[in-house]
């Protein structure tokens, strides 16, 4: 489970990551709660999330490009020496008492827009730390981290806007930044598995676009990830409001729900990094399971048995998160992983922002229960849909075998 961690260059790569995930998801809690006191509005909350994603919609692609043609390692410095500056000015705002929405809304977009450069860079940057060999186990262990600092992250913020105001929230994340820039500056270069330089190909924009949609093993991940992430993302939209106008447990309760969709999360990437492989009828199923556990907490009478099932979820969701990159990011070929992540998080991510108005006026307007539905409907439709077409391409049908054994009653079988 922890075979990458045995790699000194990985290991200060992983440690500075989730100081700096820690820290990001302080600042994620306090901005959406710092924007629904202001506005008292969930589609504000929303629009804010969608700001923050927009940039990688519009530029994902770019930011792949730029990853292939330039150094991970000083592109990740300039992207996280950035983000800490835009904390830092958010911090600033706050605790002079000038923050105004907008402000808010700003500090989102340029966030978005390192982050568009950051992440393929990022996603891209492991397998040079650890080599194709443990690159599954990576991602896995990546995904771990971001979800140990969801637990930790949540908990701090709550602690810190009740006691002494969400502008606390944003220096602390400002600081931890120099954790991730000190591990950088630290990383045995020679060390780094860099890819072949001899005989690449153009390094052109469209390059990773095509590469990704003419491989099936790859498109269809990227597009259920796609649909799930019109929801994944915003979840903690549809959580602030569950809070707020279902539960009305205020900030704490905010915490307590996404602390806990946190622990799910986790358990799901732990269970992620043990497995060898994942196949396309594998994640199918995960996406299916994810669907109907979303519209099973839409109908929870109470906080507690949602509590129950948003684990599962965050289970769910890390799962098929963790199975579509992977699949994705290992078929890549070195020589276009950059551009063919910026395409799969230019999806991910652009979905995301489409999602974010959409998800906080539906909480808004038809509250959060309505949210939770919708995030369970649409992507159960678009996965049997997925489903659906691996079937006719590889030239399957569904059998069913009522009098044989119980593990036997459903079988997929050729036509």
């Amino acid at each position: 489970m922890f075979a990458s961690l045995r790699v000194r260059n990985y290991r200060l790569f992983a440690s500075g990551t989730l100081i700096a995930n820690t820290g990001g998801w302080v600042q994620r809690i306090a901005q959406d709660w710092l924007v629904l006191t202001i506005t008292g509005s969930a589609a504000a909350v929303g629009v804010t999330t969608a700001l923050q994603f927009l940039p990688t919609m519009l530029f994902g692609m770019v930011g792949g490009l730029v990853s292939d043609r330039f150094p991970k390692h000083r592109i990740l410095l300039v992207t996280q020496t950035g983000m800490a500056s835009m904390a830092a000015v958010l911090a600033c705002l706050t605790l002079t008492h000038q923050v105004r929405a907008w402000h808010v809304f700003v500090v989102a977009f340029c966030l978005g827009m390192f982050t568009a450069v950051d992440n393929p860079a990022r996603q891209s940057f492991v397998n040079e730390l650890v080599g194709p060999a443990q690159l599954r186990n990576a991602i896995s262990l990546n995904s771990s981290i971001f979800q140990v600092a969801g637990l930790i992250g949540p908990a701090v913020s709550g602690v810190l806007i009740r006691l002494v105001g969400p502008g606390y929230a944003f220096a602390v994340n400002a600081t931890t930044y120099l954790a991730p820039i000190t591990a950088l500056l630290l990383l045995r270069t020679a060390d780094l598995v860099r890819p072949p330089r001899a005989g690449l190909p153009q390094r052109r924009l469209s390059d990773g676009l095509r590469y990704l949609t003419s491989r099936p093993h790859m498109l269809w991940p990227t597009v259920l990830v796609g649909v799930f992430g019109l929801f994944t993302i915003n979840l903690p939209v549809t959580l602030a409001a569950y809070a707020r106008s279902v539960f009305h447990s205020g900030s704490s309760g905010y915490s307590l729900l996404s602390t806990v969709a946190a622990v799910g999360s986790l358990s799901g990437a732990l269970m992620s990094a043990r497995r060898a492989r994942t196949r396309l009828r594998g994640l199918v199923a995960i996406g299916l399971t994810l669907a109907a556990l979303d519209l099973i907490a839409a109908s929870a009478p109470n906080e507690w048995s949602y509590c129950l099932v948003l684990a599962g979820v965050g289970a769910a969701t890390l799962l098929l998160l963790t199975s579509a990159n992977s699949m994705v990011q290992i078929a890549a070929h070195d020589t276009v992983r950059g551009r063919v992540m910026g395409v799969y998080l230019l999806v991910f991510f652009g979905s995301g922002a489409l999602g974010g108005p959409l998800v906080g006026a539906i909480d808004q307007y038809l509250g959060p229960r309505a949210g939770m539905l919708l995030a369970g409907t649409v992507p159960a439709l678009a996965t049997v849909l997925v489903a659906t077409k691996l079937a006719r391409q590889r030239r399957l049908r569904v059998r069913l075998n009522p009098r044989g054994p119980l593990r036997q009653l459903v079988a997929v079988v050729p036509r």
